[in-house]
């Protein structure tokens, strides 16, 4: 049993693995793999693709899936006793809630994997699912120079989890303020994306768009990356405020497709964090 809580939880070959049981299930090997298995999710209802290819994964895996919204987890019962009830029914936790200090608490409980559909810090399945689709359309991503413009939050500090582990070249690019500890800092984007690769970015929060009014990512500014650069934007991403609207229609945009492999990844997460559970079922 293992659980995914943050990255570095995970080796470099342990992401590999799951790399390899992801390219297994499009091949169609696992599909009855949670057969008699129950999955408990706790997902906002403003979760959108994190929790339909979850849903879809685990039923297509054989499994059942039973949601509630993270504010269920909120009470004044305390989380051992929850969790201590869960261990008789659930084979599986994912939970998205902002806290990952409630995710540690219930994984020191849990007799069950426990893993990660997004905190206030951090997103390992969403960045899982984009190294896996950058191995399938670049040569050797650990080798490309990424960018990320935008401020410190969970996309961005997911990033550089994803940078830790795999050892990819990583700089941020933000107004000052906004930095992201240990990443070398950039304050003026036309710089910044000179001869990059992958250009990630995150969406601003409202009361933040003036200061970052000058950190759009555009057709122009694109053209100075690499000439086979690749935008990804995380979603939900906002044309107009992060990215213009004339870069998402270009080449340079990542594009849909892209995200279509999170349901092969998180259902390749889910079968390597149970394997030893499973073992002789």
């Amino acid at each position: 049993m293992r659980n995914l809580i943050r990255l570095n939880d995970f080796s470099r070959d342990d992401v590999l693995r799951i790399f390899q049981i992801a390219d297994d299930v499009l091949l169609g090997k696992y599909k009855k793999y949670l057969e008699g298995k129950t999955i408990v999710m706790f997902f906002p209802a403003s979760s959108i693709r994190t929790r339909v290819t979850f849903e879809k994964g685990i039923h297509l895996l054989g499994g059942q899936s039973i949601l509630f919204a993270p504010e269920t987890l909120n009470k004044k019962e305390d989380i051992r006793d929850v969790i201590g009830y869960l261990n008789n029914w659930a084979d599986g936790l994912i939970v998205r809630h902002k806290d990952i200090g409630l995710l540690d608490k219930i994984a020191d409980y849990a007799r069950v994997p426990v893993i990660n559909g997004m905190t206030d810090i951090n997103h390992p399945c969403e960045m899982m699912a984009d190294m896996y689709a950058l191995s399938k359309n670049r040569r050797d991503f650990t080798t490309d120079e990424f960018l990320f413009a935008g401020a410190a939050g969970n996309i961005g500090y997911a990033w550089k989890e994803a940078s830790d582990l795999m050892g990819f070249s990583l700089v941020q690019c933000c107004p000052n303020g906004y930095e992201i500890e240990g990443l070398q800092t950039y304050n003026d984007l036309y710089d910044a994306i000179s001869d990059k690769d992958i250009i990630c970015t995150d969406s601003v929060i409202s009361d933040n768009l003036e200061e970052f009014r000058h950190y759009q990512v555009t057709l122009e500014l694109m053209k100075r990356a690499k000439k086979d650069a690749i935008l990804n934007p995380c979603p939900p991403f906002y044309r107009g405020e992060e990215v213009s609207d004339e870069v998402i229609n270009s080449p340079y945009f990542a594009g849909y497709d892209f995200k279509k492999c999170l349901m092969e990844i998180q259902q390749a997460i889910v079968i390597f964090c149970m394997q030893e559970e499973m073992k002789g079922v």
